[in-house]
């Protein structure tokens, strides 16, 4: 029983799944918030953009 208990705690797999899962929850939330970031700035630039085409007048056909 002893010798269970000792390898029990000498185990460290489980640590390192438990690692592993939260550097990809912490890979997972930069990519979320890197990708927000993107998104913002492109609407704005788009927005920009837009701005600036509504006055320009379609050629003529």
């Amino acid at each position: 029983m002893k010798n269970t208990i000792q390898q029990f705690l000498r185990e460290e797999d489980g640590v390192a799944a438990i690692e592993y899962g939260l550097l990809a929850g912490l890979i997972a939330v930069a990519i979320i918030t890197a990708t927000k970031l993107i998104a913002t700035n492109l609407n704005t630039v788009f927005g920009y953009i837009s701005t600036q085409l509504a006055g320009v007048a379609a050629p003529a056909a």
